[in-house]
């Protein structure tokens, strides 16, 4: 057991600890809530926590409050778009189909590929879902998108654009799990390494053959 003096040297311990990642916990619930008020909640609700947890067998704070704002933040998010207000899938997709290179942790990139991926499976036709995916997180020249769809190029720009407006709306398809899985797999390999094509083979898989025009 901690002595008083023990206890008020913990304390400041784990102060100092938050105080000095609190800018990157406010800019990875900014990132996924486009939101201040909002963010500083995740913040704070990520220092009650913080202040409960047992933090001596906590490895290494920056991480474990990094995955804990980033938990908190999607959890917000979630509720946002039930309530229509946001929808963070979108802003994050550049930002993944390179890397992620503004995550910081292995935890922050899957916590946000899941959300995103998940994001576009419950809003999206796979035809929809592969044009925008592949021209939005990975620049594809819509050219490229039409090869692999086997539609024509305006076709083509007119799904992105559809894709755009339905993630905005209410309606959500039901996801399955292991296409939801194996999705996320493909888009973290994919924006690891740079080689898409088991990603395209997964987002043309079971599209019917077309005739480009």
């Amino acid at each position: 057991m901690l002595s008083t003096c023990g206890t008020l040297v913990h304390n400041r311990a784990g102060e100092s600890a938050f105080v000095t990642v609190r800018p990157r916990l406010f800019a990875i619930a900014y990132r996924y809530l486009q939101d201040v008020g909002e963010a500083e909640d995740v913040v704070q609700e990520t220092w009650l926590r913080w202040d409960r947890a047992d933090r001596s067998v906590v490895a290494n704070p920056p991480a474990f409050l990094a995955t804990t704002a980033t938990r908190l933040a999607i959890n917000v998010a979630r509720s946002a778009w039930r309530r229509r207000e946001t929808s963070v899938g979108p802003v994050l997709l550049e930002e993944l189909g390179h890397g992620g290179a503004g995550l910081e942790t292995a935890a922050e990139r899957y916590e946000a590929v899941d959300l995103t991926v998940r994001l576009l499976l419950e809003k999206l036709s796979p035809a929809e879902r592969a044009a925008y995916l592949l021209r939005k997180a990975f620049d594809y020249p819509y050219q490229r998108i039409s090869e692999l769809l086997g539609l024509g190029v305006v076709h083509t720009r007119q799904l992105v654009r559809r894709a755009h407006t339905r993630l905005a709306e209410d309606r959500c398809r039901p996801v399955d799990t292991i296409t939801h899985q194996r999705l996320v797999r493909a888009f973290l390999i994919a924006a690891h390494t740079g080689e898409l094509d088991g990603l395209e083979k997964l987002l043309v898989a079971g599209l019917p053959l077309r005739r480009s025009a």
